[in-house]
C-alpha cells in the first residue's frame, strides 16, 4: 500500500496543468482580497466566480487570480466564496505581510515578487480547502479523503495508464467493491467516469496547443483516433481537430 501523499502532492499536477497566475489588481478586477488590521492580516476571501469583491471595504490587498478557467476540475469544485481564516497561520500571515511590504514599498521588482508570493498564498489556500474537505460529493471531498485521494492523484499523475478499478482499489488500499462504492459516494461519479472526464479535459488542452489528434488519442489510452474523437465530441461538443491552432 502506498503511503499517504502530502496535500501539496495532491495539488502539484493541477497547478502544473492549469496555469496559476496571480497579479495585483484594482478593485473592479480583483477576485481575491486580504482583510485585517494594518499589520495583522486576518483572512483571505477568494471569489471563485469573480463576484462580490466590489462589496468589500477595508481590504489590505487586492489581487486577480487566474487558474485556467472553466475546465479546471478543482476550481469548479470550490464554493463560490472561499474564506481562508489566517488565525493560527503564522507562516501564511508572514507571507502576506511580505507581500504587503513589497506593494507599499514600491521597490524595483515589487510586482514580480508580489505575484510569486501570491501563487504561494493560493497554494496554501487550496491546501486548506482540501484539508477541510466538503460536505457535498465532488472532487474536493475526494481529495480530502486519505484513501480516495490516492486513487485520484494516481489518475491525475498518470492519465495515460490503462487503469482498471482493481488497480485503483489497490492504490487506495481498499477492496474492489468498497472502493467503487466509496468513490461513488464521495466523488459523485464512478472511478472510470472521473478518469474519462480527466483525460478529455487534458486532451482539450493538448488539442488547443496544436498537438496531433492521433498522438493525443494514444497519450490517453484510446484504442483509435475515431473512438477518441467520438468521446471528445460528446464531452466538448466539437471535434478535437477544430480546436487545433494553425
Amino acid at each position: 500500500m502506498q503511503k499517504d501523499r502530502f496535500p501539496m502532492d495532491r495539488l502539484t499536477t493541477l497547478v502544473e496543468r492549469f496555469r496559476l497566475e496571480v497579479r495585483l489588481a484594482k478593485q473592479d478586477d480583483a477576485n481575491l482580497l486580504v482583510l485585517g488590521g494594518v499589520n495583522l492580516p486576518e483572512k483571505v476571501l477568494f471569489f471563485t466566480r469573480g463576484q462580490g469583491v466590489q462589496e468589500q471595504a477595508g481590504a489590505l490587498l487586492l489581487v486577480h487570480v487566474s487558474w485556467a478557467g472553466q475546465n479546471n476540475p478543482l476550481l469548479a469544485a470550490l464554493p463560490d466564496v472561499v474564506d481562508f481564516d489566517l488565525a493560527g497561520q503564522a507562516d501564511t500571515q508572514a507571507l502576506v505581510r511580505v507581500m504587503l511590504a513589497e506593494v507599499r514599498g514600491n521597490r524595483c521588482g515589487a510586482q514580480s515578487v508580489a505575484n510569486r508570493l501570491g501563487e504561494a498564498l493560493m497554494v496554501r489556500l487550496l491546501r486548506d480547502q482540501i484539508e477541510r474537505g466538503a460536505t457535498e460529493a465532488g472532487l474536493l471531498a475526494g481529495m480530502a479523503d486519505p484513501r480516495i485521494s490516492r486513487a485520484i492523484v494516481s489518475m491525475h499523475d498518470h492519465p495515460g495508464r490503462v487503469w482498471k478499478n482493481s488497480d485503483l482499489a489497490m492504490v487506495a488500499g481498499l477492496s474492489l467493491s468498497r472502493f467503487v462504492e466509496l468513490f461513488g459516494t464521495i466523488v459523485g461519479e464512478t472511478p472510470m467516469g472521473y478518469l474519462r472526464r480527466w483525460r478529455l479535459i487534458l486532451a482539450r488542452q493538448d488539442a488547443e496547443q496544436g498537438d496531433r489528434i492521433d498522438a493525443i488519442a494514444r497519450r490517453y489510452a484510446y484504442g483509435s483516433t475515431e473512438s477518441f474523437t467520438r468521446a471528445f465530441r460528446r464531452a466538448h461538443g466539437v471535434a478535437p481537430s477544430s480546436l487545433r491552432t494553425p
